[in-house]
């Protein structure tokens, strides 16, 4: 099962200055990339009181295309002075698969932790299997 949610706040840079026609420039470029990615899941770049926005959740059988933790890592080359997080579940994920793990995007670095607040998964969000 892979299962995501996540939002990124798409800034040229940390300075939050109000030099609009290059950060455009960096959206419709985003734009563009989200548009390719073809997401049966919610993933969506929209501007809300003049700032662009990312937000992105979906919950598959399996590790699957769209690649949201490329995006991510994409978001942090084209815009470093973006920030976010994408919560992560993965239960094929090798030494992590009874974790959420949190990717957290804040200039122009991406890191992978773990999520305290919903880890472990078992007995945490889930009961255990007693089948």
């Amino acid at each position: 099962m892979f299962e995501y949610h996540g939002w990124i706040t798409v800034r040229e840079t940390a300075a939050d200055d109000d030099d609009q026609p290059r950060l455009r420039q960096i959206v419709d470029g985003l734009r563009r990339r989200i548009a390719l990615m073809d997401s049966p899941y919610l993933l969506d770049l929209r501007w809300m009181n003049g700032e662009p926005f990312i937000h992105l959740g979906g919950f598959s059988n399996h590790r699957s295309p769209p690649d949201v933790a490329e995006l991510f890592a994409h978001v942090a080359v084209v815009a470093p002075g973006s920030y976010g997080l994408l919560h992560v579940r993965d239960d094929e994920e090798p030494d992590h698969a009874n974790e959420v793990r949190v990717l957290r995007l804040v200039r122009g670095q991406v890191t992978r932790h773990t999520e305290r607040l919903l880890s472990p998964c078992v007995p945490m969000v889930e009961d255990p299997f007693t089948g």
